[in-house]
């Protein structure tokens, strides 16, 4: 066996011999109830920001209905733009399913970090992440998507020129 060299993260480099030594040498995570503690202002201000973005899309398809009733002839437009409002409600629904799904299983964890459940409170810890991590990525689909929705009153603004 070779020599074994420092590294900073987890005290060498391993090659193929020494997976057997961070096996037999590894210490798991362990948190305190501080920790998923740090993720209640993040969730809550994000679930505050998707209420936002909600409430504005809702606002925007009654002003969209209203107009499509008073103005027939932009209906096409209006057709399209309601497609684009529909995908994006679905997209905020499910970012704030999200986001509340890991809210309650980071308040499950610091449960049984309570009760000294430490392996299933790690766990749930970070199935907590993954479900804010899948927030985050819907709500980058929807702001990609909301950016076309611009894209297509810009054309509408061009053809009109």
């Amino acid at each position: 066996m070779y020599e074994k060299q420092n590294c900073p993260a987890i005290g060498f480099v391993p090659g193929m011999g020494d997976l057997m030594y961070i096996q037999n040498n590894f210490v798991p995570m362990q948190i305190s109830i501080n920790t998923p503690a740090l993720l209640f202002p993040a969730i809550t201000l994000l679930m505050l920001a998707y209420t936002n973005r909600f409430l504005a899309l809702a606002t925007l398809i009654r002003n969209l209905h209203t107009k499509y009733q008073k103005v027939p002839e932009e209906r096409d437009i209006i057709r399209r733009q309601i497609k684009n409002l529909k995908r994006r409600l679905v997209l905020v629904k499910q970012m704030q399913a999200s986001g509340i799904i890991s809210f309650f299983i980071c308040v499950l964890s610091m449960l049984l970090i309570y009760l000294e459940y430490e392996v299933w409170a790690t766990g749930s810890f970070g199935l907590s992440l993954v479900f804010l991590l899948l927030s985050l990525a819907l709500s980058l689909n929807e702001i990609f998507i909301s950016t076309r929705a611009l894209d297509i009153e810009l054309k509408d603004m061009e053809e009109a020129q």
